[in-house]
């Protein structure tokens, strides 16, 4: 078994959400990479929003870490892949340490990450509201599951240095070390709304203030040096690193294809579609795509020559307006859909193929109305394929996760995309001639087999 060096690591997790988990993680990261490291950001699960942060904190590409959706097998190659040439790497958790998903035990939960990481875990406690049971619930954290290392603590939302003492004091019988205090302080400017964090890219600047503020918190309040000889003490991988290319050219291919033509592939971004794994970009380039970037809000045309399009999630209801204002876009991509053109659409891109979001006329490449509702549809499923199309064969089973506030409305003309394995059973998405369109957040690593599809309609098609 081939053991991979070693890259020095811990995971940030908290007992529960809002402990403040993405300030101590973006914060150090930041604090790490200003003393000329190269660190590299992770974040367990399927968030697309925190990832940014990461990634101004570090300069490098934040990627999701997420055993539910692709496996526990790819979670440290995934790891290594993002990790690749790095001093550094902190893996930020998602919600309480041994929360996973539901009804699924420890799977694809912050623990179940770090043990198989081999990653030390450093526990932050809002200890706003307590003395001495700070170390009863650390306790019980620590002695909950031995395998997982709770290497430290750091303590957020310390009221005065009598807190401190008192809180120290008591976590002393622990045995487990302090390794940062944080004090009340202002909420660090991150503000949200009915998904979460506002992505970074609505608001670079803002941003890049917040970040720069977190790392000075957490620099003032935590012992680096420990931190890192802490991560310098997990241990090696018995796993090499994820490489794109062997992925594809390992996945199933069903028809012959000229390897030396090179499709364009327009990929959407901008304000509006934030939400994508860099996985998927990697993947379309190692099955021969020629990808290229746009935005729906200013580009009024797709890029020349483009034979495929792929447009993930984000907030097209935050700009249901401008995206129904640019026209000749809107026509573009009716035209490319109409053509017979691979389209694949998560979420977002679902909504924008839409007749109508909100009352906004959107593409109208689906006979379906799009709207914003007050209920919450979130979790992982378990998904198959209903019948072929430019992402899947019939049969063909993806885990995913679904995130939104908004509703679809069906019309005609459109076969189900997915079978989802719910207690309802029920069926999702569409699939019209070369369209794609679905809630559902795939991550294509699990499989690469997608991106090789997709990418052989569009040298077809």
């Amino acid at each position: 078994m081939v053991r991979s060096p070693s890259v020095p690591r811990l995971v940030v997790a908290a007992p529960s959400s809002g402990s403040g988990k993405t300030t101590v993680a973006t914060g150090l990261m930041a604090a790490f990479a200003a003393r000329g490291l190269a660190v590299s950001p992770h974040k367990v699960g399927p968030d697309y929003i925190d990832p940014g942060y990461h990634a101004l904190a570090t300069g490098r590409v934040g990627r999701n870490l997420d055993a539910y959706l692709c496996g526990p097998e790819l979670v440290g190659p995934l790891f290594l892949h993002g990790a690749r040439g790095c001093d550094l790497a902190v893996v930020e958790g998602v919600m309480g340490l041994y929360d996973g998903a539901a009804g699924e035990g420890e799977l694809a939960s912050t623990a179940h990450v770090a043990k198989v990481l081999r990653a030390p875990v450093v526990l932050v406690v809002d200890a706003s509201s307590q003395s001495r049971s700070v170390a009863a619930l650390v306790h019980g954290f620590v002695s909950w599951d031995p395998e997982v290392r709770v290497g430290g603590v750091i303590l957020n939302k310390v009221a005065s240095d009598r807190h401190e003492v008192m809180l120290r004091e008591a976590l002393e019988q622990t045995g487990v070390p302090v390794l940062g205090v944080l004090r009340r302080a202002p909420q660090v400017d991150t503000p949200s709304r009915h998904l979460g964090l506002v992505p970074v890219a609505e608001r670079r600047t803002e941003a890049v203030e917040a970040v720069a503020a977190m790392a000075a918190q957490v620099s003032d309040g935590c012992d680096l040096d420990a931190l890192l000889g802490l991560a310098r003490g997990a241990g090696a991988l018995s796993c090499t690193a994820w490489d794109a290319a062997e992925a594809v050219a390992s996945s199933p291919t069903h028809q012959a294809t000229r390897s030396d033509e090179r499709p364009r592939v327009a990929v959407a971004g901008g304000e509006a579609f934030t939400f994508s794994y860099a996985e998927h970009t990697e993947l379309l380039t190692a099955a021969g795509a020629d990808v290229v970037p746009f935005d729906p809000l200013r580009d009024e045309e797709l890029p020349e020559g483009t034979r495929g399009l792929v447009i993930g999630g984000g907030f097209p209801e935050v700009y249901a307006a401008e995206l129904s204002a640019n026209e000749p876009l809107r026509k573009a991509v009716a035209h490319l859909a109409e053509s017979g053109a691979p389209v694949a659409a998560e979420c977002a891109g679902l909504l924008y193929l839409c007749r109508e979001l909100d009352g906004q006329p959107m593409c109208g490449v689906l006979d379906a109305g799009a709207r914003m509702t007050g209920r919450l549809t979130l979790g992982y499923r378990d998904a198959v394929a209903v019948g072929d199309s430019v992402l899947a064969a019939a049969g063909t089973r993806m885990r995913g996760h679904e995130f939104h506030r908004t509703a679809v409305e069906p019309g005609a003309g459109a076969e189900p995309a997915w079978g989802l394995r719910t207690p309802q059973r029920r069926v999702e998405g569409f699939v019209q001639r070369g369209v794609h369109a679905s809630y559902l957040h795939t991550h294509w690593a699990a499989q690469p087999g997608v991106a090789r599809r997709f990418v052989e309609r569009c040298r077809t098609s």
